[in-house]
């Protein structure tokens, strides 16, 4: 038997979604109404609103569901917001944002994901997404200043050049910490240097490039 994708969207939303707290009522529209199972890999349609990590290639994976509507909420976008996402991975989450702000600034270092980031984009009709190929933590520079900027890997620490790419008041969500037990944190901007952090919830996702925690030798 097919397998119903909208009512499976719908029970993501209500069972697994909401649940988690996430009450932001667009958020849940958009994650709602945004084709999940049109992001993943063909021979995981029928996971695509399952709550697990969905491998994606390269060691990385695509964030749970419930991950994706708590990071949404936190971002609290707004429809004039200009977003950086650093990580751009299956290009879902990338959609989601889009869907809630003005425009969206995507870079993953693997070629093939913002390739095919791009081709799902477009299918769906997404078009105020920039999407480019580089390494974050070390080389890319943007050309401007951001309201939003989501880290869609894990960090040890915060480089610092990522919080100088927020305008004042703008948010920084990140997942910084040691595997397994890493915590995703909301910075915000408050001027003159000064940044407002707050935990939201734990959680454990592979590291940006050049962005895990130094070896330890053990003798």
């Amino acid at each position: 038997m097919a397998m119903n994708f909208d009512q499976a969207r719908q029970n993501m939303v209500e069972n697994q979604v909401r649940p988690w707290e996430v009450l932001d009522a667009r958020v849940l529209e958009v994650l709602g109404r945004l084709h999940r199972e049109d992001f993943v890999a063909a021979e995981h349609r029928n996971l695509a609103f399952a709550d697990l990590s969905l491998p994606l290639g390269h060691g990385e994976v695509m964030m749970k569901p419930v991950i994706e509507g708590r990071v949404l909420q936190a971002l609290d976008l707004q429809p004039n917001d200009h977003v950086l996402e650093i990580g751009t991975g299956s290009g879902f989450l990338t959609a989601c944002m889009a869907s809630l702000a003005a425009q969206v600034t995507s870079i993953d270092i693997h070629e093939d994901f913002v390739a095919t980031a791009g081709q799902r984009l477009a299918q769906a009709g997404i078009a105020n997404v920039t999407l480019e190929v580089g390494e974050a933590v070390n080389a890319w520079q943007p050309k401007g200043l951001f309201d939003a900027l989501v880290v869609t890997g894990a960090v040890f620490q915060i480089p610092q050049r990522f919080l100088s790419w927020l305008r004042p008041g703008g948010r920084l969500l990140v997942v910084r910490g040691e595997s397994p037990v890493q915590h995703v944190l909301l910075l915000t901007h408050e001027g003159n240097g000064r940044y407002r952090e707050e935990g939201l919830f734990e959680t454990d996702l592979p590291y940006l490039a050049h962005a895990a925690p130094p070896r330890r030798f053990v003798f």
